[in-house]
């Protein structure tokens, strides 16, 4: 076992983030999780945002078929952008909770 570096809890050593006050675990921070990157899925969604390929990526399928179904619009390639950008200035624990994945 180990301890939170936030509020102190007592937490396990495989645990991703602090079931107490969600904050990552310094000792194992991707334990449980499918190891989503922060920086591939904004560049994704940066340079192919338009086809959602950035969607696929995070696991969102449903997503990036809407995308991919409207990228003969710039609208899809718009929003990518944007996300993009948000990926990259995001922590990655803001990422994380965010998205719904753990981040590598």
């Amino acid at each position: 076992m180990v301890y939170c570096s936030a509020c102190g809890k007592q937490l396990s050593a495989q645990a991703a983030f602090c079931p107490n006050c969600g904050h990552p675990n310094a000792v194992n921070p991707a334990a449980n999780g499918t190891g989503k990157s922060r920086v591939v899925a904004g560049v994704f969604a940066i340079l192919l945002g338009s086809l959602g390929v950035h969607k696929f990526y995070l696991g969102k399928v449903g997503m990036g078929i809407l995308y991919f179904v409207f990228s003969w619009t710039a609208i899809p390639g718009l929003i990518g952008l944007i996300e993009g950008i948000i990926y990259l200035t995001q922590t990655d624990a803001a990422f994380a909770a965010a998205q719904g994945v753990t981040t590598a």
